[in-house]
């Protein structure tokens, strides 16, 4: 995994700002050529810097309004398959292993309550997990974020 540096923290701050913006708009922004941009664009897609753009779409504004997590136990040598298998749901968002009681944080979501029953029936239904406990997401305080993690590698703003 290739590290990020101060100019690429600059350029990928500059794109959460305006994730619209051209190559020659970037270069113009932050004094780079062009070249420079769509160079460092390409080695940051290519090493997986930038998350694919499906997980900018909000489930809400799909009918899923109801968020859950699911802390999953699952027999150790079946990690793979039940993560697999977990995989093949689509109300799947997201899936963590953990290290503690719980092997495997669950991130899904649903139309309504109902639908997360069904949800939680299939998650249960596949061989090898011994035990879900599922939490609603009542509230987001705050969403995900990493631009004050990238404004910290950018470091001062150059004036």
């Amino acid at each position: 995994m290739a590290e990020i540096d101060a100019t690429d923290a600059r350029l990928l701050l500059a794109l959460t700002q305006d994730p619209r913006a051209s190559v020659m708009a970037l270069s113009q922004q932050l004094g780079l050529a062009r070249n420079t941009v769509q160079t460092r664009l390409a080695r940051l897609e290519a090493d997986g810097a930038l998350a694919p753009l499906d997980q900018r779409v909000r489930p809400e504004f799909l009918g899923y309004r109801l968020g859950a997590y699911m802390s999953v136990q699952v027999a150790q040598r079946g990690l793979a398959e039940v993560s697999d298998a977990l995989a093949q749901l689509p109300e799947v968002l997201e899936v963590t292993g953990l290290s503690g009681a719980t092997d495997l944080l669950v991130h899904v979501v649903a139309t309504d309550a109902d639908h997360l029953w069904r949800i939680t029936e299939a998650v249960l239904a596949i061989p090898g997990i011994q035990r879900v406990d599922t939490a609603l997401a009542m509230r987001r305080f705050v969403d995900r974020r990493v631009a004050p993690l990238l404004e910290r590698t950018a470091g001062p703003a150059a004036d």
